[in-house]
């Protein structure tokens, strides 16, 4: 690990660009994805290898699902084909790290095949504690959010009085912990709907680059960026 770098507790990554990077070499827009893909477990093992306690990824919004039939299509069979592939490796990154994975979104919009698939990697790795990998599917914070309210109006209901304070929607978020780190890729300087609560603290860093293209060099520069910020929150 270089040295004087501050690991993020938390970091988030907007996966952004699959689709211009496919378009700009005259591709279908899901062979972006497949390189995207590819390039996303490279990161994951660089993160490993960084030893970040909690990392989140965007890999597909509520959004998202408004794309093209073919496309989502494609987008689907190739988690499949990815998700199947971990479940399968006894010696993987999720056993050899101890890695507690979580699909965090609006499951109930993606084919039933493909949810069962990730339902068992939860309950595989569910016993680990070390590490934690949440990746986003089918996931918006307007979505989060309505989940949240609705399960604190239903304790509300239960205790007969209105009383919600910031603890209480903070423990019932879907993903529970605060983001230090979000970086996006693709050029753009936006969340898009992510993580709206979790990052209201968070340094962005936004990198022209196309996901396809990120490399381990860019995650290390990212966080020496962060590691020279002075984080104040609000202070």
């Amino acid at each position: 690990m270089p040295n004087g770098l501050i690991i993020p507790n938390h970091l988030g990554i907007i996966i952004d660009g699959n689709r211009r990077w496919a378009q700009k070499r005259g591709m279908p827009p899901w062979y972006g994805h497949r390189y995207g893909a590819k390039n996303l477990e490279n990161f994951l093992n660089w993160c490993l290898e960084l030893n970040i306690p909690h990392v989140s990824i965007f890999t597909l919004s509520t959004e998202n699902l408004n794309r093209p039939k073919r496309e989502l299509e494609e987008l689907f069979n190739l988690y499949y084909k990815y998700l199947k592939k971990w479940e399968r490796k006894k010696d993987g990154f999720l056993d050899k790290y101890e890695v507690r994975l979580r699909f965090v979104g609006d499951l109930s919009r993606l084919p039933p095949k493909l949810v069962r698939l990730m339902g068992k990697l939860m309950q595989k790795t569910a016993k680990y504690q070390k590490r934690f990998l949440n990746l986003l599917v089918a996931y918006g914070s307007h979505f989060e959010i309505k989940e949240v309210v609705k399960k604190l109006v239903q304790k509300c209901v239960e205790k007969g009085m209105v009383e919600i304070s910031e603890k209480d929607i903070e423990e019932n978020l879907l993903v529970p912990v605060p983001l230090d780190l979000v970086i996006r890729t693709g050029g753009y300087s936006r969340l898009s709907n992510f993580m709206v609560w979790q990052a209201n603290y968070a340094e962005i860093i936004t990198l022209k680059k196309l996901w396809p293209d990120f490399t381990k060099k860019d995650l290390i520069n990212c966080i020496k960026k962060y590691s020279q910020i002075q984080r104040n929150f609000g202070k």
